[in-house]
């Protein structure tokens, strides 16, 4: 059997906060790996320490120690500039609360980031126009996220996190700020896209959620406690 291309490997990651002059262990020797065409859920309770390991795998802070591969490259060896870099080009973010520009349409919503990448307009519309046909919003794209139902705002914040192809999409409670039917359509959305192939890390506290992933990850108090095959695929 041929093995599976390693994407993401994590090794013995700690980060400590200070509060009200306590020290908080956030995170405490985690190490786990993401393989291509994954679909993982880490799940825990609020205070478990999830967020900040999703703020880890998306290159959005650092940790007191341990290391992070993305693609072979330790990202925490790099400069500020490197790092958002990879957070533009290596991952895809799909946050609860959408993050759309309100005054933007669903084009150009999903076009920023291609912007960001200096990429020439007539390659960009190429993208823009197969990521919203991907979650099936092309007739949508001059819409603004006004003129949209939430579960439209967050197939337009899926799209635009496929644009550009990254080797990874991180997704934050994607379902939080919907109604159960929608979150259902949603998530039937990313199970779609990871049969397509894209590997797909999603953080939940929900375990009905988490149990529609192919690997559950769960962490309490800043440890990897458990895991586990999803028991629904």
């Amino acid at each position: 059997m041929m093995e599976k291309e390693r994407i993401v490997e994590i090794r013995n990651i700690s980060k400590h906060y200070t509060l009200g002059g306590e020290t908080v262990k956030a995170l405490d020797d985690v190490s786990f790996s993401v393989n291509k065409g994954d679909f993982i859920a880490i799940i825990g309770p609020s205070g478990s320490g999830k967020s900040t390991l999703m703020n880890m795998i998306g290159c959005l802070d650092i940790p007191d120690s341990g290391e992070y591969f993305l693609e072979g490259k330790n990202v925490f060896s790099l400069k500020q500039k490197q790092l958002a870099d990879v957070r533009n080009q290596k991952i895809g973010f799909i946050f609860q609360s959408f993050n759309l520009l309100s005054k933007q349409t669903a084009y150009e919503n999903v076009e920023l980031p291609l912007i960001y990448r200096g990429m020439n307009s007539s390659s960009r519309k190429e993208i823009v126009m197969n990521a919203l046909e991907k979650v099936g919003l092309a007739e949508r794209a001059s819409h603004k996220p006004t003129e949209l139902s939430g579960g439209q705002q967050q197939r337009v914040a899926i799209a635009r996190a496929l644009a550009g192809n990254p080797p990874i999409l991180l997704a934050d409670e994607p379902t939080g700020a919907l109604d159960s039917k929608t979150g259902i359509e949603v998530m039937n959305l990313i199970k779609e896209l990871n049969n397509l192939g894209h590997t797909i890390i999603l953080i939940t506290h929900d375990l009905d959620i988490a149990n529609q992933a192919k690997r559950v990850i769960r962490i309490q108090d800043g440890k990897i406690c458990e895991r586990e095959e999803a028991l629904v695929h």
